[in-house]
Formats: structure tokens, C-alpha cells, sequence
């Protein structure tokens, strides 16, 4: 098995299906992190950090922020500007941001949190966040209380974030208040190669062998064909339901 810092490094060489198969943030989700540092007379500034392909970042611009996207791999960073033009892309993480000092209002990470040295990170988001600055976090986590769901991340295994969010939740060091939570519930709408592309974005199914990999594939396949429906077009799709689960703390 793969260590935890190759698994999330690993992502980079499958930026086309996490574009494809990871799904986006609710820009509810989004609206709320980002509600205590909004401003009537002025864009507020925002990092995406850990920004992958931009699957967060798009969301951000969307509204009206002013962003920049801090990743570590140079192949996310290139997918992302790709996908979401006129955003400027830097290499770092959450513990090492190219950032100068209270230069923020937010600092929001998706999908990310459950890869970083909390005591590093907290300390950094801190540091270029300005006073009343807010560090948001956002997970997209398929509902498992769906038992074809369950089924489907044991084919996968389960991922760090999922573990976490189960126990007790992401942790942040001080200077930051105590998080709080917000919880939306949605479904989103797969093909097969859709389907296929989210199993394959994992870190996990990333850093396995090929012969894990595709009975790994193979399985989900199984799944995709035992629970399909046709929609309105008669395309062959599964109805995949969320949780995404938004947290956010404030900067003193």
C-alpha cells in the first residue's frame, strides 16, 4: 500500500478523471464559508488551497471573489488553468503558502484539510489571513446511509477524509475559533464513465497496482450495472447522493 504523503501527491497523474468524475461544491456551501467576511463595497480576497483541477476555485469565482489557487502538483495546476482562466495559479500547500501576510480575507480548502499537519497549517492559514479572516473547509462525501452507496466505498476502500469525518470531524490549532458546521444533502447524476472517472480520481485506486485496479474497476462496473436506470433520454445513469459537510472558523 501506497504511504499517506505519496497518495496525496499522487492525484496530478489522473487530473482528467477527477475533473470528469469528481463532482463540485454546492455554491450554498460556498456562500456560507464565505458570509462572514463579505463586504458591500469591495471583492473580497480568497486563497483555494490544495485547489486540484479547480473544482473548488470555479465555485469561488462564481462569487465574485477575487482568487488565487495553491496546489502542490504541477499537473492539477495545469488542469485547473485548463478549466478556470484569469485565475492565478501558485505551487505550495497549506502548510508553505507563496503568500504575503494578511493578504486575505479567506482561505478555503475542498477535499483537502485531511492531508495537512493541522499545527503547520492552522499557524500558515493564520498568518495570511487578516484579522476576522475566515479558513473554510468542504468536503463532497457520498451518502453511505444508501446501502448500494456502502457497497461501493467497500469496493473502493474508504478514504482519510471520509474516516475523519466520521469520528470527530476536522481538527484546526489556534489561533482559530472553534468550527462550525453546515450540512447540505444532494444527488448528482453519473454515466458509467462518469461513475468510472470518480473511482479512479481516488487516491487510493491512483497508488494501486494494475491488477487491484481493475478489479477494483471491474467491481464498480458490477455496481453501475445493478443499480442503473434510464433518464430521459435513455442514457444508461446511477443516482449517486451526497453530503457535503462545510466548516468554518474565524480568524481573531
Amino acid at each position: 500500500m501506497a504511504s499517506r504523503e505519496d497518495m496525496s501527491l499522487s492525484f496530478g497523474s489522473a487530473a482528467r478523471a477527477y475533473e470528469s468524475g469528481r463532482p463540485d461544491y454546492p455554491r450554498e456551501a460556498v456562500d456560507w464559508m464565505l458570509a462572514p467576511v463579505r463586504q458591500p463595497d469591495r471583492a473580497l480576497r480568497a486563497a483555494d488551497v490544495g485547489a486540484g483541477t479547480g473544482k473548488l476555485t470555479r465555485t469561488i469565482v462564481e462569487t465574485g471573489a477575487e482568487v488565487v489557487a495553491v496546489d502542490p502538483d504541477p499537473g492539477m495546476l495545469a488542469a485547473l488553468r485548463d478549466h478556470v482562466h484569469g485565475v492565478p495559479t501558485f505551487a505550495g500547500t497549506a502548510e508553505r503558502m507563496p503568500l504575503p501576510n494578511a493578504s486575505l480575507d479567506a482561505v478555503l480548502l475542498g477535499q483537502a484539510w485531511h492531508w495537512v499537519d493541522v499545527a503547520a497549517a492552522s499557524a500558515e492559514a493564520a498568518r495570511v489571513l487578516r484579522s476576522g479572516g475566515v479558513l473554510g473547509l468542504v468536503w463532497n462525501i457520498r451518502d453511505e446511509s444508501v446501502p448500494w452507496i456502502a457497497e461501493l466505498t467497500r469496493v473502493m476502500h474508504g478514504s482519510h477524509a471520509e474516516r475523519m469525518l466520521s469520528a470527530d470531524g476536522p481538527r484546526v490549532d489556534p489561533p482559530f475559533d472553534p468550527l462550525e458546521e453546515q450540512v447540505w444533502r444532494w444527488t448528482r447524476t453519473l454515466g458509467l464513465e462518469g461513475l468510472l472517472d470518480m473511482v479512479s480520481s481516488r487516491s487510493y485506486v491512483i497508488t494501486a497496482t494494475p491488477e487491484d485496479r481493475g478489479r477494483i474497476l471491474a467491481a464498480v462496473a458490477d455496481l453501475f450495472d445493478a443499480h442503473r436506470r434510464h433518464d430521459d433520454t435513455g442514457a444508461e445513469v446511477v443516482d449517486v447522493p451526497y453530503v457535503t459537510r462545510a466548516y468554518r472558523g474565524i480568524r481573531p
